[in-house]
């Protein structure tokens, strides 16, 4: 599918709108309407279709930019009136003018109370069975939108989710920006996403002319190649059942037949023995995609073996079919052990994240639980302990304002409050109790919000540093 700019923040139109000269057919010589051929175009080759809107920030017409980008007295006016008279009679003309419209994309829904959605939620009945995000505001929408970053582990409850990131740091076009992603990144990011459940919506910046920039062309190129081989292992896939795995990533599909498990390898095994760890099912068959050769595979305590070349077929990423039959099986410890000295370090990367908006936020200056606005939402870790005893628990925690958290590991809790570091990417340490762990093996912590005065927190790591043995 593809999803186009049919008008951004500029207020510029893409198409032929009666509700605004601010479009390409008036207020440009190029007297076409791209949008209309487009449409044409993915009708022809079975691609479908979908449009961006930018429905709360229009800088050109009045009362657009109410919700951000004014500079100009020329852009006054009153935001609910922008909506009725040249958002909402938009929204109807790119519902209405380009036949089949499999996706409507919202993008920043700053101001968009419930009387200004009102007027363009009713609107998606002119296109029966379109998805729409969850940017128009007010409304939840069908897809969560990650931006620039993959989710470390999808979205709870079942929520379909779309991560849309740039080729380079440009969602436009800036002839200055030489930051592109290798092709190497943009494969492991494709199939980061659909191991964990999600879509990837990769963007391209056309220059002035309309073109697209030969270093896209040519990663794109380098893509189509990778996924000539691999399709199979992207297209109709679900989320892997592994938590984690030491060389790659995972997807799979389920039939009636059993379960063929899709293993990405990034790291290719120098001994030519690929481990698929906590595996308990039995093999029916192992293959390399696009070589039907048989693997030899073989149960042991670990998990299942897979025999495999010496050399990674694709430097990138190298795919191996495992059919399985039965319902899945796999024993997976937790990756997260105590060290030698006794010592826990929970990072954020490894927590489960339970609640609508709580998630992982990567980045150097975040690499943390983050958008935690919900008191409702929580997150846990799983770790294996070898060493009982008593710990004193700190976490790196970055807030705009106080609150408190309670940790707990099974019964035991407590309590401590979080201080305003004064930005959610400044991180302090904070003392959260302490805790007695009396049994070795698996245990579990938790991070909860106390609702009373909740307000949002970002937290990096916890720490259980031992003080003695029961």
């Amino acid at each position: 599918y593809i999803v186009i700019t049919s008008k951004h923040h500029d207020g510029f139109a893409m198409f032929n709108s009666k509700a605004s000269d601010w479009n390409i057919l008036k207020a440009t010589p190029f007297g076409r309407d791209p949008l209309k051929e487009l449409a044409a175009a993915c009708k022809k080759y079975g691609v479908k279709l979908g449009f961006y809107y930018s429905q709360a920030q229009d800088w050109n017409n009045p009362g657009g930019a109410a919700a951000g980008g004014h500079w100009d007295k020329a852009q006054d006016g009153d935001m609910t009136a922008y909506i009725r008279n040249v958002a909402a009679p938009q929204v109807r003309e790119i519902l209405s003018n380009y036949g089949r419209i499999a996706v409507l994309w919202w993008d920043t829904p700053v101001d968009m109370n419930k009387e200004r959605a009102d007027m363009l939620i009713p609107l998606l009945r002119l296109q029966p069975g379109i998805i729409h995000n969850n940017r128009l505001g007010i409304y939840k929408g069908d897809t969560e939108t990650p931006e620039q970053f993959v989710p470390a582990t999808g979205y709870p409850g079942g929520r379909d989710w779309e991560t849309c990131m740039t080729m380079n740091d440009t969602w436009g076009y800036k002839s200055y920006d030489h930051n592109w992603k290798s092709t190497q990144t943009l494969v492991r990011n494709l199939i980061d996403i659909a191991s964990k459940g999600g879509n990837y919506l990769l963007n391209v910046g056309p220059t002035s002319e309309g073109l697209i920039p030969a270093p896209s062309i040519e990663r794109l190129q380098e893509v189509g190649k990778w996924m000539k081989v691999n399709s199979e292992a992207i297209y109709a896939t679900t989320a892997s059942p592994f938590k984690r795995l030491p060389w790659g990533r995972c997807t799979k599909k389920v039939s009636a037949g059993g379960v063929t498990l899709y293993l990405h390898v990034f790291d290719w095994p120098g001994d030519g023995k690929l481990l698929v760890p906590g595996l308990k099912n039995k093999a029916d068959k192992a293959w390399l995609l696009g070589d039907k050769a048989t693997l030899a595979t073989q149960a042991n305590a670990e998990g299942l073996m897979i025999s495999v070349p010496a050399a990674a077929p694709n430097p990138i990423s190298s795919t191996v079919v495992l059919k399985v039959s039965g319902p899945l099986e796999i024993d997976q410890p937790p990756a997260i052990a105590q060290a030698a000295d006794g010592t826990i370090v929970l990072p954020a990367k490894e927590a489960s994240m339970h609640g609508d908006q709580i998630q992982y936020e990567p980045g150097e200056h975040r690499d943390s639980i983050g958008f935690w606005t919900k008191p409702d939402d929580w997150a846990d870790w799983e770790f294996v302990v070898a060493k009982p005893g008593k710990f004193e628990l700190t976490a790196e925690i970055a807030a705009m304002g106080k609150s408190a958290v309670v940790v707990a590991i099974g019964s035991l809790k407590s309590k401590a409050e979080t201080p305003n570091t004064g930005d959610y990417g400044k991180f302090e340490q904070v003392k959260l109790g302490s805790l007695e762990i009396k049994s070795s093996g698996k245990a579990t912590l938790s991070i909860r919000a106390v609702p009373d005065g909740w307000s949002p927190v970002n937290v990096r790591s916890i720490r259980l540093q031992p003080t003695g043995a029961p």
